[in-house]
This record gives C-alpha cells, structure tokens and sequence, in this order.
C-alpha cells in the first residue's frame, strides 16, 4: 500500500501522523510525506530594496523549512516502523498532493484539516476539501481532538 501524507509542520499534520500510525496497515506500507512550499508573494518593498531582490532569499528559506518538516515527519513514521521518502515541491499543497497521488499511484492520501470556516475558508481555502473533492483515491482527514471546555 502506497500513502501520501500532506504536512505543513502544524499541530493538524502531527494529528494526521498521530492517527496514521494507528491503522494496522500492511507490513510493506509505504508513505510519502510532503510538504509544498507557496510561492512567496511580496506586498510591499522599500524604494532602496526593491522587492526582486530579497524574494528568491525569502522563498529559499521557505524550501529549507519545508525540507526540515517533512523530514521531521518522515523520521517520526520510520521510527514507527513505515518505510518512507519525503519529498518537498513549491507551488500550491492542494496541486501538488492531487498531482503527487496521481503520479505516484497511491492508495490513499491522509491530511490534516484546520476546520476553518465562513470567511476564513472562502479567503484561506482549503486543502482538505480541495484535495476530498479532486483526489481519484481514498482520502483520510483528521482533525485535532476535541477539547474539553
């Protein structure tokens, strides 16, 4: 069985981790951790800096972070006995796990969801329904647990 786990280094993709790891799946599981990197939009520079010339450093120190949250995650599910490769791309999460589960053939993908709504969704977006909506496999979201008031 082939897994794609979408990761961001929030509390909601250690979620998916967490609930990953307790599905008995087969012994020769393997799960593909990935994490993608927007591309960095500048709002604003000053007339001296102009804003082309510290984009690529900003987005470069995005890769890099991208790069230590996926590998992060990929040793958490290896210690835990998964075989894995993580694997980091730029652009949008949301076409880069249906484009990755597509070309890679997975069987399921598993996310983390932020339960946003109202404005915050329709500004934001949203990965995991994006992904449920667009994605030709099995789809797994799984949200932080409740807690108690």
């Amino acid at each position: 069985m082939k897994i794609l786990l979408g990761v961001d280094g929030s509390p909601y993709s250690k979620a998916a981790v967490d609930r990953l790891t307790k599905f008995p799946f087969p012994p020769d599981t393997e799960v593909l951790v990935l994490s993608a990197a927007q591309p960095v939009a500048v709002a604003y520079a000053m007339a001296e800096l102009p804003a082309a010339s510290f984009a690529p450093q900003i987005y470069e120190d995005e890769m890099r972070q991208h790069e230590e949250i996926a590998a992060r995650f990929e040793r958490q599910l290896k210690d835990r006995g998964f075989r894995t490769r993580a694997m980091v791309m730029r652009g949008d999460p949301r076409a880069a796990l249906i484009d990755t589960a597509r070309l890679e053939h997975v069987d399921m993908i598993v996310v983390g969801s932020h339960g946003r709504t109202g404005m915050t969704k329709l500004i934001m977006g949203s990965v995991a329904n994006h992904v449920v909506t667009h994605a030709s496999c099995d789809v797994l979201v799984v949200r932080l647990p409740a807690t108690k008031a």
